[in-house]
């Protein structure tokens, strides 16, 4: 899987229009004068006057080394543009897969547990709505009702989670919950989905035939049973949501991975973007990893099997 992203992000970034060293030479406003001969000399300098498939191999082979390279457009080491701003990306979109969870998972219990009462009818219009809303949206009608209601505008500066806890998790509060209203709607959905296949089984009838408490049989027998669908959602929401940081952490001016990513996409920085993507496919499969080793703390028989 790794090996294809690499191909695919290597390829695709060529097969668009653009250059890096045109944009280089050019300038952001594009009005920048050069000749012929200095940009012949830049593209060999970054090496794109060369096959592709060479392009490719040496910086697989960089890569196995665990040399990023450099930065096509900054001309610094890409470690040095990528690794601080790992931190706040990660933060952003661990803090929203728990408040995604902490808010979805009662939901779409509670809807199942109330099935086709008023309650259910009004979690089933939130979550709805709430899927049919593009992130952007509600990244900017939130900063919207902030600014006007609370007076918030989003920090200039940004402080580390290990330099200042407090001030980081109030500017990082805001970014994680819109983050997460993104993503709770779809996971209340299949939560509600799996408890109702599970309150319909034998053993939860028998469960309260036998006298047991409704919290106790909700939580100990329903809840964990229909846990397998709702880990298997968190697993790869976690890819939806690092997608989702790209946006979020420009309109809350961020300074993550997705606000540098977005800024070497627009410099044609090859090596940034093939960095960058390359970071992110390895947290999602890791992320998928842990959650396929879930299911057998979880479930007994798949150990069994």
């Amino acid at each position: 899987m790794i090996l294809l992203v690499t191909i695919l992000a290597f390829v695709l970034m060529r097969v668009i229009p653009g250059d890096p060293a045109l944009m280089i030479l050019a300038g952001v406003t594009g009005d920048g004068s050069f000749t012929q001969e200095e940009l012949a000399n830049l593209r060999q300098e970054l090496g794109t006057d060369r096959p592709i498939y060479i392009q490719y191999t040496n910086w697989i082979w960089n890569l196995l080394r665990g040399d990023l390279g450099m930065s096509m457009f900054y001309r610094t080491p890409i470690i040095e543009e990528l690794g601080p701003r790992i931190p706040a990306t990660f933060e952003l979109a661990f803090m929203a897969i728990i408040m995604s969870a902490v808010l979805a998972v009662p939901l779409g219990a509670i809807s199942a547990v109330k099935q086709n009462s008023a309650i259910d009818y009004a979690a089933r219009i939130i979550t709805f709505t709430g899927i049919s809303i593009p992130i952007f949206v509600i990244g900017l009608v939130t900063i919207y009702l902030l600014v006007r209601w609370f007076n918030w505008f989003p920090p200039l500066g940004y402080a580390m989670l290990w330099e200042d806890p407090w001030v980081n998790l109030q500017q990082m509060f805001f970014p994680a919950l819109t983050l997460a209203f993104f993503e709770l709607n779809f996971t209340a959905r299949v939560t509600r989905s799996a408890m109702l296949e599970v309150l319909r089984e034998d053993y939860i009838k028998t469960a309260r035939s036998k006298g047991l408490r409704e919290g106790r049989i909700l939580m100990l027998h329903a809840l964990r049973n229909a846990s397998l669908p709702i880990i298997t959602v968190a697993g790869w929401s976690l890819a939806r949501l690092l997608g989702g940081t790209i946006i979020i952490e420009k309109i809350f001016l961020v300074p993550g991975m997705g606000t540098l990513l977005i800024d070497a996409i627009t410099g044609r920085d090859y090596t940034l973007i093939q960095s960058t993507v390359i970071v992110y496919a390895l947290v999602v499969l890791t992320a998928n990893l842990v959650v396929d080793i879930l299911y057998s703390w979880l479930d007994p028989r798949i150990r069994y099997a």
